[in-house]
């Protein structure tokens, strides 16, 4: 059957997963680029990087290379060394508060995705549901039936299940993935704020 033809089998259930799956389709094209275009940098060379300078004592030029780099830990960099001259305190504080901006940055429309992939196969399960009971209805006011009825009527109903499972599998596997890159950017912004607190307070001895 075509797309249309499963639509109408599958009735006003198979629309609404049409649209989730066109939704976390979407959702996961723009967040694999995202992603993809802030770990082109890596952590280690940035802070090699930043070192250098700082040990030049060239504050310019590393909140430079930060503003340069466009990455989430670049710009938990970029928030401490703004504050370079205040107190230890102040600037780890705004690093803190960076990271916490940065996360809900790489979490955005994630818990979408996460929500489809969650009550995808509860539609399809509804969908299918719906389509039993209009089978045996229709069975019933046509006063004659047989397994073979039966049969396609079921086997029409349980097309809203089996979308729902191909809507559901990918927003999972998706959204499980995007959790763990969310950690490893969490990781790496929290490991450059304490090598910057590290490099300045080397300096300043």
């Amino acid at each position: 059957m075509s797309l249309w033809q499963l639509v109408k089998v599958g009735g006003f259930t198979m629309v609404i997963l049409v649209l989730f799956s066109i939704l976390s389709l979407a959702i996961i094209i723009e967040r694999l680029l995202y992603y993809r275009r802030r770990s082109l940098i890596r952590r280690k060379n940035f802070m090699s990087r930043i070192a250098v300078e700082l040990n030049k004592k060239n504050i310019s030029e590393a909140v430079k290379l930060c503003k340069n780099t466009d990455t989430p830990f670049s710009r938990v960099v970029q928030a401490g060394l703004n504050l370079y001259s205040h107190d230890e305190v102040v600037i780890s504080n705004a690093m803190e508060r960076e990271v916490t901006i940065e996360t809900t940055r790489l979490e955005h429309l994630t818990s979408i995705v996460g929500t489809i992939g969650s009550t995808a196969v509860y539609i399809g399960l509804f969908g299918t549901v719906l389509g039993i009971i209009r089978a045996f209805h229709d069975i019933s006011r046509s006063g004659s039936g047989g397994v073979d009825i039966v049969i396609n009527g079921i086997s029409e109903a349980l097309v809203c299940t089996a979308a729902g499972l191909c809507v559901a599998v990918p927003a999972v596997i998706a959204y499980n993935y995007f959790v763990k890159k969310v950690d490893i950017f969490i990781t790496d912004m929290e490991l450059c704020a304490s090598e910057v607190m590290d490099l300045l307070n080397i300096r300043q001895r």
